[in-house]
């Protein structure tokens, strides 16, 4: 189906202009999106259910968003892992890559947009905001106006609009795309939530609206629309390591879908797969947790008189698995000989272990079992190196 088209500029190159949107003319779902759109649907709604079963969510939603946010820049070409990110927060060294920046403000920018949309609705002001939060203060922001839309001509491949691989509207027809889209976001009778959620990632990476972070601009407000949609209770549906594993499809379903014969049913496939994918990932991680949680919570209670304490050291391993003795003293209040006495009774029950048993000073320690429900084996590995 259309849903714009091509048109030539004075410099000599083609814009994809979109028609008004949503389409006037009605996507028609074929059955096997409808069959998708179902099976997603169900999926989602598994995943609710169990998670609200998970003692303490807030702590492992910190480690989804940590997730996302390097898989999501990752995408991008980001170098830097999630075993970075978390390093830098424990604060057991001071040199990292130098772009784990663009990971920890991708955090910042989902927990800044989450918090906000208790208060300001989902609109182009938001999206501005999140755009700020993400690029703002760092080594992509010089001359890239964060959180700013652009007023100049963007692309996409290439070394300028004349040989790039897609060029987004000029930036007077944008601001009549992105009105059409805040519109949109508000729309409730088109179409189910998850189409709209589709619709709405695809039609915002067409529009493109800034000159920098438009991919990650865009995977986060999937993120924020599911959950003012009602489709989640809470955030834990994560599509960045769904997109990052199929980048290839990821690209040419976006690409295909702003082509002047839009293949919008393929984009809209691929978009519902993900979600039934990655929930059914997320539903045997959160078992996983539980039972990891209740196996170790009968570990902590043996300890006796250090219970306590080890109880406060098990509920924030939770949201920083990677620690240092250091940092169980700031948990716990307790001295250094009595925390480097409780972290070594949590390594000879196997919570902890000791990532380099060759050094005695500036030690760290993970919880391995747990981090490795959220990080790949070639990511360990390669910290590890």
């Amino acid at each position: 189906m259309k849903i714009g088209k091509l048109i030539q500029q004075p410099s000599g190159y083609q814009a994809f202009i979109p028609d008004k949107f949503p389409p006037k003319e009605q996507i028609v779902l074929s059955s096997k999106t409808q069959q998708l759109h179902a099976k997603a649907a169900l999926m989602l709604g598994k995943l609710d259910g169990i998670t609200q079963l998970l003692p303490d969510l807030d702590f492992f939603i910190f480690m989804y968003i940590r997730k996302e946010a390097a898989r999501s820049s990752e995408i991008e070409g980001t170098q830097a892992t999630i075993i970075d990110v978390i390093k830098s927060e424990a604060q057991i060294e001071s040199r990292f890559p130098q772009d784990v920046e663009r990971i920890v403000h991708y955090i910042h920018a989902m927990e800044y947009g989450l918090k906000r949309l208790e208060t300001l609705p989902l609109s182009l002001r938001f999206i501005r905001e999140i755009h700020k939060v993400l690029i703002g203060d760092t080594i992509d922001a010089p001359g890239k106006t964060p959180g700013e839309f652009r007023i100049s001509q963007n692309w996409i491949g290439g070394g300028s609009p004349n040989t790039a691989k897609f060029v987004p509207p000029t930036h007077t027809e944008m601001n009549r795309c992105l009105d059409d889209f805040e519109k949109f976001l508000h729309t409730t009778d088109e179409y189910p939530p998850l189409i709209k959620a589709a619709l709405a990632h695809a039609q915002f990476e067409t529009i493109h609206p800034f000159l920098d972070g438009n991919g990650r601009t865009g995977r986060l407000l999937t993120t924020f629309y599911l959950c003012k949609l009602g489709i989640l209770e809470r955030p834990v549906l994560y599509l960045s390591e769904y997109f990052l594993n199929n980048q290839k499809t990821y690209y040419g379903s976006l690409n295909s879908y702003h082509q002047e014969n839009a293949d919008v049913s393929g984009w809209l496939d691929f978009f519902l797969d993900g979600v039934a994918i990655i929930a059914a990932e997320a539903i045997e991680a959160s078992k996983k947790i539980n039972i990891l949680r209740q196996t170790d919570t009968i570990k902590i209670q043996s300890l006796g008189r250090r219970t306590k304490t080890g109880m406060t050291v098990l509920e924030n391993l939770y949201k920083l698995p990677i620690v240092s003795v250091k940092k169980v003293e700031e948990w716990t209040e307790l001295s250094r000989p009595q925390a480097n006495d409780l972290v070594k009774k949590l390594v000879e029950l196997g919570i902890l272990e000791q990532r380099d048993k060759d050094i005695e000073y500036g030690r760290e320690f993970w919880y391995k079992k747990y981090l490795d429900l959220f990080v790949s084996k070639e990511e360990v590995k390669k910290s590890e190196d």
